[in-house]
């Protein structure tokens, strides 16, 4: 039997379903909300480990270009204050920077002819020093310079087979790179450089 739907029956009929339709709509605006939600928790994420990663290696360049920095040196120029083999030393920047670099300080300095490359020598003279030194390779006589403004002379603890400021003269300070201080390897030998 049929009855005939009176206008407050299909006001409610029409109430409930525009209530599913919308209760339809609104489950699938919090299934879009949750999805959102998710790719920008995932995007903060994503920002917060790259804003560490760039930190750390902010932090990395300034350190190892402003304060201190490894250096593996090897060759027979330093011997025997460093092995043939090869060390790795760490060299402090600040000390060159203030000048602070002396008599008997073992420098990195970066090399007058091949600036892609730095070397490890004693500074045994100052500006304004008379350094006296003989070449082995080229005789038996003495020389005597003096070192002007600006500049340091250097030499490796191994005369004879070194190549430094005997052979190339004084080196400008701007080219040392760093004071060593520290020896890191090999273990045996492990602790601080000594003049």
């Amino acid at each position: 039997m049929l009855r005939n739907l009176s206008g407050i029956d299909s006001v409610v009929i029409l109430t409930l379903h525009t209530s599913k339709e919308t209760q339809k709509y609104k489950n699938k605006e919090m299934k879009f909300v949750n999805y959102i939600s998710q790719w920008r928790n995932a995007a903060k994420e994503a920002l917060d480990h790259t804003a560490i990663t760039l930190k750390f290696l902010c932090w990395l360049h300034v350190t190892n270009n402003y304060l201190c920095s490894p250096t593996h040196v090897y060759g027979p120029s330093m011997l025997p204050t460093l092995n043939l083999a090869g060390d790795v030393i760490l060299a402090e920047h600040l000390s060159p920077r203030i000048g602070k670099v002396g008599h008997g300080d073992l420098v990195v300095v970066r090399s007058p002819f091949n600036p892609n490359r730095n070397l490890t020598k004693r500074i045994v003279g100052m500006e304004g020093d008379t350094v006296t030194f003989f070449d082995p390779l080229r005789g038996d006589a003495t020389q005597t310079v003096v070192v002007p403004k600006g500049h340091v002379w250097i030499q490796g603890d191994n005369i004879y087979a070194s190549h430094d400021s005997r052979h190339f003269g004084p080196i400008p300070y701007g080219l040392i790179q760093g004071k060593v201080f520290f020896r890191v390897w090999p273990l045996d030998v492990f602790g601080r450089l000594d003049q």
